[in-house]
């Protein structure tokens, strides 16, 4: 129906000698409207997908598309198109920096002609085949049209590895630090941040961020093994913020810093004021949470 009145106000234009673009800036309701209308279109012509996946971080530039550079998107995409046999643009829950991590992540993408379960899982192990175990596909699965990889998330959970013995088959997931840490002091500093909640201490300058306010709702160190864990759950993260946050913490467990420097850091809200950045290989994005109803039913073979 939508399509219909959008071909009728063109007609109409085009009878009456105005062209589309004059009559839509002279009656702006009419632009609403066929805003409304194209977007009402698209949904649906078009089928939107979550793809369930992991990477090891060591040889790509992150996640996003980056000139000159391998980044596990460009490679995803490029696999993905040339097996589906058209262009494929995916859409990821987040930006990870070079040579992090990620033992769950999400990235949506639209098709306009449906596949079937089977056909999905097949494409799952043909993709897997190819990429050579650097990226690893789990599922691919529908989703509501407006299910959005990056903002529909509830919350992300990362966990940075400290190896305090040094374990060559640990290298590039773990950064090695030589001497004793304070467990104790780095919890209570953990603990601390907690009550806060505008990091921009923590945030790399000149984002693209609107706001540097985030909700932590859990921050603990543990020791698993040889190696002291940090793991850190909240809504959103700030560029660069858990590899700020965790070198921080560690210059607090060393005891370059105190409590309440910590304190006087994060309200300095300067990132200038923050402990170096951790290494990136010891970051992994560890979980992402979704609303339980994002998932949708594969429709039946014969209803393609």
């Amino acid at each position: 129906m939508s399509y219909m009145i959008i071909i009728f106000i063109m007609k109409s234009c085009t009878e009456r000698g105005a062209s589309a673009g004059y009559v839509l800036r002279r009656n702006p309701g009419w632009a609403n409207f066929l805003t409304f209308a194209g977007n009402s279109i698209f949904r649906m012509s078009y089928h939107r997908y979550f793809l369930r996946l992991a990477y090891d971080g060591t040889r790509f530039h992150g996640w996003q598309r980056q000139p000159n550079a391998s980044t596990v998107q460009q490679t995803l995409e490029e696999a993905m198109s040339m097996m589906l046999r058209i262009p494929v643009q995916l859409t990821g829950a987040g930006r990870t920096d070079t040579g992090v991590h990620a033992d769950e992540f999400y990235a949506h993408f639209e098709l306009l002609n449906p596949l079937d379960k089977t056909a999905f899982e097949k494409l799952v192990f043909r993709l897997n085949g190819y990429l050579g175990g650097e990226i690893v596909l789990f599922e691919i699965f529908p989703v509501a049209f407006d299910a959005h990889a990056r903002f529909s998330a509830i919350s992300r959970t990362y966990r940075y590895c400290i190896a305090l013995v040094m374990d060559p088959f640990r290298r590039d997931y773990t950064h090695f630090i030589h001497g004793q840490l304070d467990r104790e002091i780095m919890n209570a500093g953990a603990a601390l941040i907690m009550g806060y909640h505008d990091f921009t201490s923590f945030s790399k300058v000149d984002t693209d961020t609107m706001t540097n306010i985030c909700a932590i709702t859990h921050a603990r160190w543990e020791q698993e093994g040889s190696e002291l864990v940090f793991t850190i759950t909240a809504d959103r993260f700030l560029r660069n913020m858990v590899r700020a946050i965790a070198g921080t913490l560690l210059a607090l467990g060393k005891g370059r810093i105190s409590l309440e420097d910590l304190k006087q850091i994060i309200e300095s809200k300067n990132r200038s004021n923050a402990g170096d950045s951790a290494p990136a290989k010891g970051l992994t994005l560890h979980r992402i949470i979704y609303p339980e109803d994002i998932r949708r039913s594969f429709p039946a073979p014969g209803r393609l």
